[in-house]
Formats: structure tokens, C-alpha cells, sequence
């Protein structure tokens, strides 16, 4: 039944227009506007639907990725852009630029991952 039909995220801001131009303008990514949101669209064809939400509160668990060959570089271009990343201690502590690094220990490869505010 879903073989064959593109599946596509969702999630929820407090002000629209500032989604449309972080995603649009500061990212570079390609977004419309619906009567119900806004619609991102990513490489390979696919698609993010961004809609209002009144008394939005961030979901814990929601998280866009975007691989990137060099994050150091990437999260570089973004600061100079006035992203904020997140800093972090604890079990996720983060570096000066708000990269976690950890190791897979055998599970799989590396990783780094920045989290964006």
C-alpha cells in the first residue's frame, strides 16, 4: 500500500515567517507556501511540511538531519550566518562550537552532530 508513496516529516513553529526565511534564506533550501504552512523541500526529492502552531513548545524528540562532508566547516558557515548552536554538559557535552563527538566503539562509524537553536 506505502511502497510507493513518498512519506514526508512535519512539525510545528510559533512564527512562520521566521521559519521561512531560517530555512529559505539563511539554509538556501527551497520553500513554498501552502495554505496550512510552508513545504521545504530537500535533496532527493523529499519533503518537509512546517506548519503554525499557537503555544508552540518544541518537541524533545523532533530532529531534521542534513549530512554534511565536513562539520566543522559547515557549522563555521552557519555561525556566519547568526546561527546559534547549543552548547551542552553532561552526557552530551558539546565543544567550543556545539559539536558532540563520540565514538561508535566497534558499533559503526564516528560521529559528530551539532545542535542548532
Amino acid at each position: 500500500m506505502f511502497k510507493d508513496t513518498r512519506a514526508f516529516s512535519s512539525f510545528s513553529v510559533d512564527d512562520i515567517q521566521k521559519a521561512k526565511e531560517f530555512y529559505g534564506q539563511t539554509l538556501g533550501l527551497e520553500v513554498s507556501e501552502t495554505e496550512e504552512g510552508l513545504r521545504l523541500r530537500i535533496a532527493g526529492g523529499g519533503q518537509v511540511f512546517i506548519y503554525p502552531k499557537p503555544n508552540h513548545e518544541p518537541a524533545t524528540f523532533t530532529i531534521l538531519n542534513f549530512p554534511v562532508d565536513d562539520i566543522e566547516r559547515a557549522v563555521d558557515q552557519l555561525t556566519k550566518l547568526g546561527v546559534r548552536f547549543e552548547h551542552y554538559e553532561g552526557d552530551i557535552k558539546t565543544d567550543g562550537k556545539g559539536i558532540f563527538r563520540g565514538t561508535a566503539s566497534g558499533e559503526g562509524p564516528n560521529i559528530a552532530l551539532s545542535l542548532i537553536h
